[in-house]
């Protein structure tokens, strides 16, 4: 479990399929982070799609858009970037794959939480933030299925 990719491996297609999904699912969530940074950066009010806009703006502009003082895309973009930089390292044979797995499952329950406090406290969902959870539960199930493969 959570060794390097073996070259030999029989199923090496179905896995450098989950590995290229892998690093797809995590570009994405880096551009999210990108948008969401650029317009905490310039003070700018995210677009809302699917939802009424000024849900987008409670959500953006609440006090739980903030972990220890940092908002909370700069820690999804470090998380994302660290995710991308471990799997190229694991494909290398540099890392093992649970220490990538430890971090998806962080970000999993850190976007959980933040889904709790916007549907249960802030009673408002941002755009983003619902494809920042979806983001990180496809990294969940795609590095389980890596990891326990």
């Amino acid at each position: 479990m959570g060794v390097a990719v073996n070259l030999h491996e029989p199923n090496r297609e179905l896995m450098d399929i989950k590995i290229i999904l892998l690093l797809v699912v995590t570009g994405i969530g880096i551009l999210n982070t990108i948008y969401l940074s650029y317009n905490a950066l310039a003070g700018k009010d995210v677009a809302c799609y699917f939802f009424p806009d000024e849900w987008c703006k409670k959500v953006q502009y609440s006090p739980h858009s903030k972990t220890f003082g940092v908002k909370n895309p700069y820690l999804g973009f470090f998380m994302l970037v660290t995710i991308l930089i471990l799997t190229m390292l694991y494909l290398q044979g540099g890392v093992p794959f649970w220490i990538i797995f430890a971090i998806i499952t962080f970000g999993l329950l850190f976007s959980a939480y933040f889904s709790y406090v916007q549907r249960y406290i802030l009673k408002a969902y941002c755009t983003w933030c619902v494809l920042s959870a979806l983001v990180f539960l496809g990294l969940f199930i795609i590095a389980a299925l890596i990891f326990f493969n």
